[in-house]
């Protein structure tokens, strides 16, 4: 009988063991990512009587400004998802063909971002053409600022030659990174004015992702936030 109750016992152990296994799919426990030269563990918190507190807890907010934001950030812009973020991590954030930009102010940045973001508030891109912070962001994505162009050289790239779908007056992104941009969740319009910037400096649509859920859906979901200090 003891042997019998034991056996039960130690059933109903691993069973609660097997279901505090909170993981980030079913084939996936944690995405790692370079953050400040440190690796880093990005997993969901494992207790599953946890709740959200503090400002993301919040389900109101005034609006204006605080409204809550379009689906869609632009014209051909995609919107994504957690798992899309975690493949971008293990891909293109690995070999270096991409970015994941916290669109934030650096208050916000400062109390937490998600590892391996960096931060470029949204404003920068909507800076005139010649201001040097634009340029050296725009440097950091991987755009090049163009001198002057030949004008059959422009007539050229304008029909879709010499790369031209990747270039115009101001800016070559031939070999610009793909970017995934975000902020504070639904109701942050931090993120989409980014995009919006980006777009209209001629920044491909195509390699532009917006992640809608932002800091709110990630802290919900449990996931790893980083201090920049650390």
């Amino acid at each position: 009988m003891y042997r019998k109750i034991l056996t039960i016992c130690l059933s109903v152990w691993v069973i609660n063991v097997q279901a505090l296994d909170v993981k980030l799919s079913p084939d996936r426990e944690f995405v790692e990512v370079i953050h400040k030269n440190k690796l880093i563990k990005i997993q969901r918190i494992q207790d599953q009587d946890h709740k959200l507190e503090g400002g993301f807890a919040k389900t109101s907010r005034k609006c204006p400004p605080f409204c809550i934001q379009p689906m869609d950030a632009g014209e051909n812009v995609k919107t994504i998802g957690q798992i899309e973020i975690f493949d971008f991590m293990e891909n293109e954030l690995l070999d270096g063909e991409g970015l994941i930009i916290d669109a934030r102010t650096p208050a916000w940045w400062k109390r937490g971002t998600i590892p391996g973001s960096v931060n470029i508030p949204f404003n920068v891109f909507s800076q005139d053409v010649d201001d040097p912070q634009l340029i050296d962001m725009m440097k950091v994505l991987g755009a090049r600022r163009r001198g002057d162009v030949g004008g059959f050289s422009r007539a050229m790239e304008e029909f879709g030659l010499m790369g031209g779908k990747q270039k115009n007056d101001e800016w070559d992104f031939t070999s610009a990174k793909k970017l995934i941009l975000w902020c504070n969740g639904m109701w942050c319009g931090q993120s989409p004015r980014a995009i919006q910037g980006l777009l209209e400096l001629g920044y491909p649509a195509e390699k532009i992702l917006y992640y809608r859920g932002g800091m709110q859906v990630w802290q919900s979901l449990g996931l790893t936030v980083i201090v920049p200090d650390m």
